[in-house]
């Protein structure tokens, strides 16, 4: 086999880890001996445990082999720092291992080189990935909210909308079940499943009561894995007007409101419905503003949560502000084979003067599901 077949290997062992290690990045690891004998193979673990490079070192003694003179197929840079856990870059060159090639250079200050550093001080031959390799690029994608957290402080937001071909979330009276299939809505749970964190506005919570949380999918066509830990459920609300008893905040798992703390000073109704949230187990994080919550304050904010990737399922205004503003990184649209007139848009943007001012996206991958079509859309550069 050649270096290309087992990076795709490692690459297969990656995406195993999604759902489990945020919000450490997702990594795969294939030990491979000098005549291209499989040795070993493993992904990241759960956050403070066993790391790629690790799991493959544990399975190549299970197998009773030496791994002493092989090859480290790996998807990003081999730690260089103590962390919850030991530098994998030390762990390799205990083992013994004679080159390693890495797919991707992490990010992260603690890393960002060292890892590859370390190796090659220790006499082992490490060969880095052009950044336009296939393999590289796979890399990236699998590790796009981590890449973006480290490199810019703030989650890969990917905006979800589903609607009929003429951009109709519902009927004007707000009935919208359903305009997609069941093929559709299940594959939304599967991108929920990734996400470190899923994110709606007020709106939405009063007008359909979601419960926010990944579900297993009992469609044949879609499988969801479910996350080790439900994605951290994320409100905007401005005037803390989220009721109690929401669905959102009758599950377990982590849950965080953001409102206006002015708003709390200025509104006895506004500071006793906060009174009453303050009963559930939510975290109600008031910022400062009083005509609308800094959606960038935000973003920082869940980053420092340890959210790699933020998935936003809200109404047509959050989902114009996000776009608007250039926080939207990626459209995730489900569209249905139907013309349903009037109604909720995708987004309620500004109405432009000129077309060529229109948000330009380009396609990045386009699938038929169910007798739906999913889009996913990048900010066109």
């Amino acid at each position: 086999m050649s270096d290309s077949q087992f990076l795709t290997q490692a690459l297969a062992l990656a995406q195993k880890a999604i759902g489990l290690s945020d919000p450490n990045p997702r990594v795969g690891c294939v030990l491979v001996s000098a005549g291209g004998e499989l040795l070993g193979q493993g992904h990241t673990q759960q956050a403070g445990g066993p790391h790629a490079e690790v799991m493959a070192l544990r399975d190549a003694a299970a197998r009773g082999v030496s791994v002493r003179g092989g090859t480290a197929y790996v998807t990003l840079e081999p730690c260089s720092h103590h962390g919850r856990t030991p530098p994998c870059a030390d762990a390799v060159v205990a083992a013994g291992l004679g080159r390693v090639v890495v797919a991707l250079l992490d990010p992260n200050p603690l890393v960002a080189g060292q890892g590859v550093a370390r190796l090659r001080s220790a006499g082992v031959t490490v060969d880095v990935l052009p950044s336009d390799d296939p393999h590289a690029v796979q890399a990236r994608e699998i590790n796009v909210g981590f890449l973006s957290r480290m490199g810019r402080q703030r989650p890969w937001v990917r905006v979800k909308m589903a609607g009929s071909l003429d951009g109709r979330t519902a009927l004007g009276s707000g009935d919208s079940q359903w305009i997609t299939g069941g093929a559709a809505r299940a594959d939304g749970h599967a991108w929920r499943a990734r996400a470190g964190a899923v994110l709606t506005g007020i709106g939405t919570v009063l007008d359909d009561d979601p419960r926010l949380d990944v579900r297993p999918s009992a469609h044949p066509e879609v499988q969801v894995a479910l996350p080790r830990e439900q994605p951290l459920r994320v409100v905007l609300d401005s005037r803390w007007r989220t009721p109690a008893s929401a669905a959102l905040l009758s599950l377990a798992g982590r849950v965080r409101i953001y409102g206006l703390g002015e708003v709390l000073a200025q509104d006895g109704a506004a500071l006793q419905r906060y009174e009453a949230l303050g009963t559930t187990h939510a975290d109600l994080i008031p910022i400062e503003g009083s005509k609308g919550i800094d959606l960038g304050w935000v973003l920082k904010d869940l980053a420092q949560q340890g959210v790699n990737e933020l998935h936003v399922e809200a109404g047509a205004r959050l989902n114009a502000s996000l776009i608007e503003g250039g926080w939207a990184d990626e459209l995730l649209v489900y569209l249905a084979p139907k013309l349903i007139g009037p109604g909720r848009g995708l987004a309620a943007l500004t109405p432009l003067l000129r077309v060529s001012d229109a948000h330009a996206f380009a396609f990045h991958d386009v699938a038929r599901i169910g007798d739906d079509l999913r889009l996913i859309l990048r900010p066109k550069k």
